[in-house]
């Protein structure tokens, strides 16, 4: 029997002719974002700090947009909040004020953003009606309580993940935005921010694999233990790990599957090698079941200090007629570099590096803040996701 070198040809071959991709502008200044170096240096000094699973090391280029709104930061206790940040400046957004307490981290975001002012709390900034949208990466179990104010104060508010870390938060946060109609939007940055799994959502649009039975997402963290606060440890702070780091694959699972509706099956946590943290959690798994499909989710702090990245998260999407697998931030033992996309379907089997493709979702976030839409995420996702986090984390056996 003769064997099928097409496939095997397109799998080591890039398609990158095939993405018709545009000639991008002139760049405008360069935003320098923190070093993993400087990072920890700062991060160590400073109290109440809410530590890295990631780091960015790379200087990202800004593009020169029209600006349609103007936001603010409060609260910068996660390093997301640059690429948060960032996000909302390519779509548009003018970045006016931000208020940090821990001032090694103030003075890192101003370093980044010298246009930025300092604000002298949050109450100047909460009471600047010029100001429409607020941005949030500060310690888990103080964002939810901080989004209430802000939709009080007549903004929307884009938060980084575990947004919420309590049901009763959750109670809470709903009322005031069912009331104000603000946004409250959780940057998800898994699938907001990286390309290969936007492309996936395209591809499954586009009717690539058929209908989507499961999804399968890994999300393992290295947990670099030394540079971790005291209260990271503390379960009453960061959520637990399904509430908090396993919150991405719960948007992913109803986003692929197209859920509205979803229970969680069962779901289990445990400490298995950090018995010195007695209230740490370093494993979590989750089985889902929706109106549009299935889905698994594995969550771990066990990354070896070999691998060249912070955690080889991968989403595997299975459907009717092919599946795909994304392998986000490594293609382990091959390419230093995320972004890898493989496919197979009854017609072909395919590899894309996805590393050029757009990321919308910063215009798609200030579109929906101008035109009150809800392009980029629904609101009801945004909950939904957030309430099977919390209730998969609330009710998971121990082992």
């Amino acid at each position: 029997t003769s064997l099928n070198l097409s496939c095997l040809r397109q799998v080591h071959q890039p398609l990158v002719g095939k993405l018709n991709l545009p000639k991008p502008p002139q760049p405008l200044q360069p935003i320098k974002m923190p070093q993993r170096r400087e990072f920890l240096k700062s991060t160590a000094a400073a109290s109440g700090l809410m530590m890295l699973s990631s780091f960015t090391e790379k200087q990202e280029t800004i593009q020169p947009v029209e600006t349609r709104i103007r936001f603010s930061v409060i609260n910068i206790n996660h390093s997301h909040i640059y690429g948060m940040c960032n996000a909302v400046i390519k779509g548009g957004g003018e970045l006016v004020a931000v208020y940090a307490k821990e001032p090694e981290l103030l003075a890192a975001f101003v370093k980044a953003y010298p246009q930025v002012k300092v604000a002298s709390g949050a109450k100047e900034i909460l009471e600047d009606n010029s100001i429409q949208v607020i941005l949030s990466s500060g310690i888990p179990d103080e964002r939810g309580p901080l989004g209430i104010e802000v939709m009080k104060h007549g903004k929307d508010y884009l938060v980084d993940k575990p947004g919420i870390t309590t049901l009763e938060q959750l109670a809470a946060v709903r009322k005031v935005q069912q009331e104000t109609k603000r946004i409250y939007s959780i940057m998800f940055s898994e699938r907001f921010e990286n390309k290969a799994t936007v492309k996936a959502g395209e591809l499954i649009k586009a009717g690539a694999i058929g209908k989507v039975v499961q999804t399968i997402g890994l999300g393992p963290h290295r947990m670099s233990v030394k540079s971790r606060p005291e209260w990271f440890f503390d379960k009453k702070r960061y959520g637990g790990i399904i509430c908090d780091i396993g919150s991405h694959q719960f948007d992913q699972f109803l986003f692929f599957t197209g859920s509205t509706s979803a229970e969680v099956v069962a779901s289990q946590t445990g400490n298995v090698n950090n018995k010195q943290y007695p209230e740490f959690e370093d494993f979590g798994d989750v089985m889902l079941k929706g109106n549009g499909g299935a889905g698994y989710i594995r969550v771990d702090w066990f990354t070896p200090d070999g691998l060249k990245t912070w955690g080889d998260g991968r989403l595997t999407i299975l459907g009717t007629d092919g599946f795909i697998e994304i392998r986000k931030n490594i293609d382990i033992a091959r390419y230093g570099s995320g972004n890898h996309l493989y496919m197979a379907n009854n017609k072909e089997t395919i590899y894309l590096d996805c590393n050029n493709e757009p990321l919308p979702f910063g215009k798609q976030f200030v579109d929906d803040v101008i035109n009150r839409t809800e392009t980029a995420m629904p609101q009801a996702h945004c909950f939904l996701a957030t309430e099977l986090a919390l209730k998969a984390q609330k009710f998971a056996k121990k082992i």
